[in-house]
């Protein structure tokens, strides 16, 4: 990549909540953001869902994995070629399995074929680099956070919570200069978000979410579920740390013998009370929480947010960013600095010894 002024980047996520993938276009020097650009989106149908979640769990060879990487290289080709202009493409693919201090970490995708297929290089396979030099390859997107906190013109300590399968916070200092600096970030999965909830909605009523949260909004919390939820010895870690979709199995058999709007608000007080809990291991407090991803659309989950932290809680809207969207711009705007030879994750975001960058680059 030529020069070092802005370029426009095209990124894509498909998240574990399995609604679809997101597709963006930011331009962007890798330190700062200029604009945004077009986005687009694509669901995943029923039976694309199906074979993506039959892959949950499972590495490179497994059976199942071929064919849900086919699926994920798919969608991703469909919506990534209705955009022009990009001079590269940062795609995440489909976490499957996660574990860095065991086999790694599994996004399931060829950034190769996308490459060829798109005829513009895609930088890929963002986590591995990390969790190779001792890092948890998660989460990824709090550099990109630190750069909207200043696209924004924020000045003091402000928190973004991205709620998808699983959750995870950054907590930024926006008057720290550069996002790799000590006091920049600190960043952690909290624990289940969305996740649980789908799998509930699924099995028991053949929806894929509880939409809006009304079927939360209807029930009555089961507080020893939560109490019980909050004794997992993943909250007594200090972060960073991160999880896997599937690192909390005994969640859902929890609320088993409870009504379905019952098992729905405990589940969703569940993934609120993590939320909090992470919270308190900020360096410094902050007034306000901006949410982005799909849970910001749940109004059961964001009363319960507010309600358990204490604090005002607003989707990133609110500073005039797109909360769909925010994360396919984090790999458009990551995939720069990786072209660019900056580093993409820090002590603060991932526990990697020093800052580090990620990212495989294959061109056309």
């Amino acid at each position: 990549m030529r020069g070092s002024g802005p370029v426009w980047a095209l990124g894509a996520m498909s998240g574990t909540s399995l609604d679809g993938v997101d597709a963006a276009m930011v331009l962007t020097d890798g330190h700062g953001i200029s604009e945004f650009g077009p986005d687009a989106y694509r669901a995943y149908t029923g039976e694309e869902r199906a074979v993506i979640r039959a892959a949950f769990g499972r590495w490179q060879g497994d059976p199942g994995v071929a064919e849900a990487a086919e699926v994920v290289e798919s969608a991703h080709a469909a919506v990534l070629s209705r955009f022009s202009g990009a001079e590269v493409v940062g795609f995440h693919g489909q976490t499957l399995a996660h574990d860095p201090r065991g086999q790694g970490t599994h996004q399931a995708g060829n950034g190769a074929l996308l490459a060829g297929v798109l005829g513009v290089p895609v930088v890929w396979d963002f986590r591995s680099n990390d969790v190779q030099m001792g890092g948890q390859g998660a989460p990824l997107a709090p550099f990109f956070h630190h750069a909207c906190a200043r696209f924004a013109g924020l000045e003091v300590p402000v928190a973004f919570l991205n709620l998808g399968g699983v959750g995870n916070l950054t907590w930024v200092d926006p008057g720290v200069d550069r996002p790799e600096l000590p006091g920049a970030l600190m960043a952690f999965d909290t624990g289940p978000a969305n996740a649980p909830l789908n799998d509930l909605m699924l099995a028991r009523l053949g929806q894929a979410q509880d939409a809006g949260g009304q079927l939360a909004a209807s029930g009555t919390v089961d507080e020893g579920v939560v109490a019980a939820f909050l004794a997992h010895p993943y909250f007594f870690k200090m972060p960073p740390k991160s999880l896997d979709r599937n690192d909390f199995p005994n969640l859902l058999p929890a609320v088993s013998h409870l009504s379905d709007a019952d098992a729905a608000a405990t589940l969703t007080a569940c993934a609120a009370a993590a939320v909090a809990r992470g919270a308190e291991h900020f360096p410094k407090p902050v007034a306000r929480v901006l949410v982005c991803g799909g849970g910001r659309h749940n109004a059961a989950l964001m009363a319960a947010l507010s309600a358990r932290m204490g604090l005002s809680v607003e989707p990133v809207e609110a500073i005039g960013l797109n909360g769909d969207m925010l994360e396919a711009q984090a790999f458009a705007y990551l995939a720069v600095r990786v072209m660019r030879g900056l580093p993409t994750s820090a002590p603060a975001t991932t526990g990697v010894p020093a800052a580090v960058g990620g990212g495989r680059i294959s061109r056309p």
